[in-house]
C-alpha cells in the first residue's frame, strides 16, 4: 500500500495536542490510540546478562516476571488502557524463535490481565536491525536479513498487535557525519541511503502484516537523531546540530507511512511530531520519564502532542519502591493521568497544559525549540511541498536552519557564541546543496567512504 503526502493532515495550532489524531488507529481488542485519551506504554528489558540457549529458562522467567508485576500495578492504577513494547535484543532476532517465545508469554499474561480485569492492551514488538552485525553491513542479502525478517513473521503469529522497527539503513555513514558535522554527508545518509532502504523494508513488513493481520506501525530515526542528541548533551556535537539532524531525519521515516505504516509512531521517534503533523497518525513520545534510558533537555515539551507516553526502555533491575518496570508504569500513568484529566476539563484547559509543557522547555535549547508545535507545523509544511526523500531532507534543512536563526536573533532560545558559529557554517553547507539529486549524488560520492558502506544495496 503507496501513499503520497503532499499536504499537512493538521493544519489548525488548537488541533495540534496531546491525545487526539486525525487518523486513530483502533486494535483488535477495541482499544483506540489517538481517539482522546493518552496510554502509557510500558517498555523493558533484561538487566545485563548474557542471551544463550542455556540462558533463555531465566530470560523467560525474567518476562514473566516483570509483565506480571507491571500488569498488577497496572490493574491497581486503573489507567484506561496501556500498551507494551517488547523490543528485541540483538540475540532474540538472531534466534528468531527465542524472540517469538518472549512474545507468547507477554501475549499470554496481558490477554489474562484483559480477561480478569478488562483492562485493554495493545502489545508492540520491534525486532532489532541486525543487519549491522556483518561490516560493512549487508542490507538486502544474507543470514541477518533472512533471519530478521523470520523474527518479524515469527513474532506476528506469535501474538504482536503492532510490528515496528528502528531501522539503521545509512547508519554506516551518519555516524560519520555527526562527528564531522557534515550536514552534506547527513542529508546522503538521511535522504539517499536511509530512505532507500526504508522503501525496501516497509515493502516487506507492510507485507507480512497483512499476512498476519498485525498493525505495521512505524520506524525511527533512533540511530540517526537520538545518536545527535545523546551527543550532544555529552558536550561531543553542538546542540545546533543535534536540532538540524532532528528535522532532517523526518523525511526518512516518513518512507514508512509511504509504504504502508500507519502508527502510532515510535517513542523513541522524536521527529513523530512531524510525522503526527503530516500523516494525522497517532504517535508515542517519551521524555522525563525516559531517563532511565537517556538524559536529554526535552523532557516536557514532548508531553505536547503525543498520544502514547513511554519511558523507552528500563532494565529489570530493583529500587527501593519496586523493580524499575513496575516503577516505570507508574510514572507514565500519572504522566497521563494529568493529560487526560486536562481533556475532560475541555479543550481550552488542555491546550494549557499544552502550551506549558512547551514553554518550560522550548527557551531552553535549540533541540526542544524545533519540537514546538507552532514551529513543527510550518516546517512540516515546507517538507511536504517537496516530492522527493532527498528533496525533502534538503529542504528541511534550509527552513530549519532559517527558523533557528531567526529564533536565536530573537533570543527564543539559548544559544552560546560557539553554537552560533555553527549555525553560520551549517547554513553555508546547505545553501551549497544543489536541487538536483542526481548531481547531488554524484557530487558527493567521491567523498564516500565505500570501505564502510555497500553502495549497490543502495542502488548505487
Amino acid at each position: 500500500m503507496h501513499k503520497s503526502y503532499t499536504t499537512i493532515a493538521i493544519t489548525s495550532l488548537d488541533d495540534f495536542i496531546f491525545g487526539r489524531s486525525p487518523q486513530p488507529v483502533q486494535l483488535k481488542n477495541g482499544l483506540v490510540i489517538g481517539g482522546g485519551e493518552v496510554y502509557p506504554e510500558l517498555n523493558f528489558t533484561l538487566p545485563g546478562m548474557a542471551i544463550t540457549e542455556d540462558s533463555m529458562a531465566e530470560v523467560r522467567s525474567q518476562y514473566i516476571q516483570m509483565i506480571r508485576d507491571a500488569a498488577k500495578r497496572a490493574v491497581e492504577l486503573s489507567p484506561g488502557g496501556w500498551v507494551v513494547e517488547f523490543e528485541l535484543l540483538p540475540e532474540l532476532t538472531i534466534h528468531p524463535q527465542w524472540g517469538a517465545e518472549v512474545v507468547e508469554i507477554l501475549r499470554t499474561e496481558l490477554e489474562d490481565t484483559l480477561n480478569k480485569h478488562g483492562l485493554k492492551y495493545g502489545l508492540r514488538i520491534t525486532p532489532n536491525d541486525i543487519r549491522e552485525f556483518v561490516r560493512p553491513p549487508l542490507m538486502r542479502q544474507g543470514e541477518y536479513v533472512d533471519k530478521m525478517f523470520q523474527s518479524f513473521e515469527l513474532c506476528a503469529s506469535a501474538g504482536a498487535d503492532m510490528l515496528a522497527i528502528e531501522s539503521t539503513g545509512g547508519k554506516e555513514v551518519h555516524d560519520d557525519a555527526i562527528l564531522n558535522g557534515d550536514l552534506p554527508l547527513s542529508i546522503f545518509a538521511l535522504g539517499i541511503l536511509g530512505s532507500r532502504d526504508m522503501t525496501y523494508l516497509w515493502d516487506r513488513i507492510d507485507r507480512i502484516c497483512e499476512a498476519t493481520s498485525v498493525i505495521p506501525s512505524s520506524d525511527s530515526a533512533c540511530g540517526f537523531a537520538n545518536t545527535a542528541m545523546v551527543l550532544a548533551e555529552n558536550h561531543y556535537i553542538p546542540r545546533v546540530w543535534a536540532a538540524v539532524i532532528r528535522v532532517m531525519s523526518v523525511a526518512r521515516s516518513l518512507v514508512a507511512y509511504e509504504h504502508g505504516a500507519i502508527g502510532p509512531g515510535k517513542d523513541c521517534a522524536y521527529e513523530g511530531v512531524y510525522i503526527k503533523a503530516i500523516t494525522g497518525t497517532p504517535i508515542s513520545l517519551e521524555g522525563a520519564e525516559a531517563a532511565c534510558a537517556h538524559l536529554s533537555q526535552i523532557g516536557n515539551i514532548t508531553k505536547a502532542v503525543p498520544d502514547l507516553w513511554s519511558n523507552e526502555s528500563v532494565q529489570n533491575v530493583k529500587l527501593l519502591g519496586a523493580m524499575a518496570p513496575t516503577v516505570s508504569l507508574e510514572q507514565l500513568v500519572y504522566a497521563t493521568r494529568l493529560m487526560n484529566v486536562a481533556s475532560t476539563m475541555g479543550k481550552q484547559t488542555a491546550l494549557t497544559l499544552r502550551d506549558m509543557y512547551v514553554a518550560s522547555d522550548a527557551a531552553r535549547d535549540p533541540q526542544a525549540y524545533v519540537l514546538r508545535p507552532d514551529v513543527v507545523l510550518p516546517i512540516a509544511g515546507e517538507i511536504i511541498m517537496e516530492k522527493t526523500a532527498y528533496a525533502r531532507t534538503r529542504r528541511a534543512a534550509l527552513v530549519v536552519l532559517d527558523h533557528l536563526r531567526k529564533a536565536a536573533q530573537q533570543e527564543a532560545f539559548q544559544l552560546s557564541t560557539i553554537e552560533m558559529r555553527w549555525l553560520d557554517r551549517l547554513s553555508k553547507q546547505a545553501d551549497s546543496l544543489p536541487e538536483d539529486e542526481a548531481e547531488f549524488v554524484s557530487g558527493i560520492l567521491p567523498q564516500v567512504n565505500q570501505n564502510k558502506v555497500r553502495l549497490d544495496a543502495y542502488e548505487l
